[in-house]
């Protein structure tokens, strides 16, 4: 691949570098084992994700796999529990099965939306074996994400999950909400992030995606629930030391990158529209609610999104493909306006050079 004088990666927002004031935090950290529950900076961390989500704990852990993990794990404590989520929720497509292979925990999937939801009935007709039928795993756990991911960043209205939760104290069980772009919900609904977990019993937070920081998750839930993920994270090989490094740059992250997730929106609703008014190019700019876009090419194009993707590559343009026929571009706060226009521009020329040149 040739070399290029500038690079706008859009492959996720997971790709973002530390800044030099989180070097700068992580540089003067004040660290101890935080196996043995001393390190300052992440109980400092720790504290102020669970005042953020208005729980009563909260646990640093390496990523939010394992975050999503352990909270189902604590939940449905008894192997064979099975736990209600979306058929195209993260933890059922992206997480490696863990919550069956380690867990033994059975996966009841439910039809996700276009939205993201799943539709309140269809989550009650699955609860199954209230009465203890010998034939039937045990409904222990609900699971949502929001924003959801696979279908576009999509938020999750406050209304319907209080529904949910409503739902789950009805029948006696427990809410998880994949909350890895929690924040990115809350700017783009207007809501506080507390008030849009309030009925959760736990929550799985990402600190490495639109926070920006560089390595982490936090999980919050009550004090009980964050003891039990305590041990499980030790099981699990998450027990690390002198974490106040990492936690130093979260904390700078939630100070400083929350506020800019509303210009990571709108310059993905920017880059959307933009590629809407490219000849060939299918998106929908009134689907991007946060900081996430899907493309395709339209049919008779005859252009495929992977030539598209790997022709971008060499000017410097990086996204993800999904499957075969979309692709995926995220905003984060180190893509600036001028990298929207820069993108646009490039994608204009990609497409008249390969149709130039016969196309596919």
């Amino acid at each position: 691949m040739k070399m290029v004088s500038r690079k706008v990666d859009l492959r996720s927002d997971t790709v973002t570098k530390p800044t030099d004031s989180m070097r700068a935090a992580m540089a003067i950290a004040e660290v101890d084992d935080d196996v043995l529950g001393y390190d300052p900076i992440a109980l400092q961390l720790e504290e102020e994700m669970a005042k953020l989500t208005g729980k009563e704990a909260a646990l640093f852990v390496p990523s939010g796999t394992m975050g999503n993990l352990i909270s189902v794990l604590v939940h449905c404590d008894i192997r064979g529990s099975e736990v209600i989520l979306g058929d195209n929720s993260h933890i059922h497509i992206l997480e490696n099965g863990g919550i069956a292979t380690i867990g033994g925990v059975h996966p009841r999937t439910v039809k996700n939306n276009d939205d993201g939801t799943i539709d309140i009935d269809l989550i009650e007709a699955a609860i199954r074996n209230p009465k203890g039928e010998l034939f039937f795993p045990t409904t222990r756990l609900i699971c949502l994400e929001n924003t959801h991911a696979n279908s576009g960043g999509k938020c999750l209205p406050v209304e319907y999950i209080d529904e949910v939760g409503e739902l789950t104290k009805k029948h006696g069980l427990k809410l998880h909400i994949d909350g890895a772009r929690i924040f990115n919900a809350s700017i783009a609904l207007g809501v506080s992030v507390d008030r849009l977990v309030q009925t959760a019993d736990s929550v799985s937070v990402c600190l490495s995606k639109g926070l920006g920081a560089p390595v982490g998750s936090v999980i919050v839930g009550s004090k009980s629930f964050i003891a039990k993920a305590k041990r499980v994270r030790k099981t699990l090989g998450g027990g690390m030391r002198q974490i106040g490094i990492l936690c130093a740059a979260a904390l700078i992250a939630i100070k400083e990158n929350v506020p800019k997730l509303a210009t990571d929106h709108h310059n993905a609703k920017l880059l959307a529209s933009g590629l809407n008014q490219i000849n060939g190019v299918k998106v929908d700019p009134k689907s991007v609610e946060t900081n996430i876009i899907f493309f395709e090419m339209e049919e008779d194009s005859k252009i495929s999104v992977e030539t598209v993707c790997k022709s971008l590559e060499e000017r410097g343009i990086f996204m993800m493909l999904d499957g075969k026929t979309r692709a995926r571009m995220v905003l984060h706060h180190q893509i600036s306006t001028s990298d929207v226009e820069y993108t646009l521009s490039c994608f204009q020329q990609t497409l008249s050079g390969i149709a130039a040149a016969g196309g596919n």
